[in-house]
């Protein structure tokens, strides 16, 4: 075993390159990395980015900063209208939506972190979602083909680490963040606080090290 490189912010966020696509974990802006959001912002010069993230942040906040920067090419998300700004940028053509229902949105994520090569789903059959999508019926019900979503990096934020990786989630704010660090090439995690090894109870313990490659405390 081998511990996680604990790297600065804008170490970490030079791993990102135009084009990328990047995981960004929280629900709004509960359990999200907003140190390496900041750093992304304010160090990096990479563009032409889709965002996997449930929404793309609020007006001026969290993942809404990169949008005012024009960085982002494509947004695939759950919902949008937790920030007005990404709504008129998409009614503008100056951004490409993705909607993907939560729970499927969840699982596409997890099976691409799985290595799942796609999954069928009642959700959105027979609705605009499903315009493209193959289609089979399973037991009597319409059901659409989904696909795995993967990113080239995942920014995700844990309350607490081990000097290995391990990430320990502190209530609500574990949402997709647990999901996203499986599904990346490189798994960044923005952390509250990094303990020895050992310090963590193994029960504790959401997502293995094995998932983590850098570690970043939080500011």
């Amino acid at each position: 075993m081998t511990a996680s490189a604990v790297i600065s912010a804008e170490e970490a966020v030079a791993r990102i390159r135009s084009g990328h696509t990047v995981m960004v974990g929280g629900f709004g802006l509960v359990g999200a990395p907003l140190s390496l959001i900041d750093a992304l912002v304010e160090h990096s010069a990479a563009t032409d980015l889709t965002i996997v993230s449930n929404n793309i942040g609020e007006p001026g906040r969290g993942l809404g900063k990169l949008l005012r920067q024009g960085r982002i090419r494509r947004g695939i998300s759950s919902y949008f209208t937790s920030n007005p700004e990404a709504v008129a940028a998409v009614n503008a053509g100056e951004i490409e939506a993705t909607l993907v229902p939560q729970g499927t949105f969840a699982e596409a994520i997890r099976a691409g972190g799985a290595g799942v090569g796609g999954f069928y789903t009642p959700v959105g059959a027979g609705t605009l979602l499903a315009d493209g999508k193959e289609e089979r019926l399973i037991g009597g019900v319409r059901h659409v083909l989904e696909w795995p979503i993967r990113a080239d990096v995942a920014l995700v934020y844990a309350a607490r680490a081990d000097a290995l990786g391990n990430l320990w989630y502190r209530r609500t704010a574990r949402n997709f963040n647990p999901l996203m660090a499986t599904a990346a090439t490189v798994t960044v995690a923005e952390v509250g606080e990094v303990l020895p090894v050992g310090a963590l109870e193994p029960e504790c313990v959401v997502t293995p090290h094995v998932y983590v490659d850098h570690l970043v405390e939080s500011t």
